[in-house]
């Protein structure tokens, strides 16, 4: 099996399939990422990981509907390169 460029959007979609599964009442609180009140004060820089917890927010937020359709893209074309 080589690495190629199809592989590696592969991989990239199955990071962000595993973003956007994380269920964001179990998964912060279980590991003490749980959503901070005292971020995002004026004039102070956000920490790494309330940055990181935005971005996972986003990323579920934004990514739903577009991820539907390309992993049905992508199943369709594993199950066509199977079936070859």
């Amino acid at each position: 099996m080589a690495f190629t460029l199809y592989s590696l959007l592969q991989a990239a979609l199955l990071y962000i399939n595993a973003i956007t599964v994380l269920h964001e009442e179990f998964f912060p609180k279980n590991t003490g990422w749980g959503t901070d009140p005292g971020t995002g004060r004026f004039g102070e820089e956000p920490g790494l990981k309330s940055l990181l917890m935005n971005l996972i927010q986003s990323v579920r937020t934004v990514m739903r509907v577009p991820l539907i359709i390309v992993n049905s893209i992508v199943i369709l074309l594993l199950y066509n390169m199977a079936m070859m």
